[in-house]
């Protein structure tokens, strides 16, 4: 098990459960990421191409925050 802070006691253990959720939403985020940076390096409109880097960069903000969990 990984120990992940609570707030309290400053630690606590996580399930496996719940390891394989993150690792998971991890892949998940990725998959996201990839995606967005594809379509904003093909997009030939400017506004759009932008409405992609800004996915890319909240899909990366939520995988460091998940990848702070393990």
């Amino acid at each position: 098990m990984i120990a992940v802070p609570d707030g309290e006691d400053g630690g606590d253990t996580m399930s496996p459960k719940e390891l394989q959720y993150i690792e998971d939403a991890l892949g998940h985020e990725k998959y996201l990421i990839t995606q967005c940076t594809f379509a904003a390096e093909r997009l030939e409109d400017d506004t759009l191409r932008q409405e992609a880097k800004k996915l890319c960069e909240k899909h990366q903000r939520i995988f460091n925050s998940l990848y702070s969990l393990v």
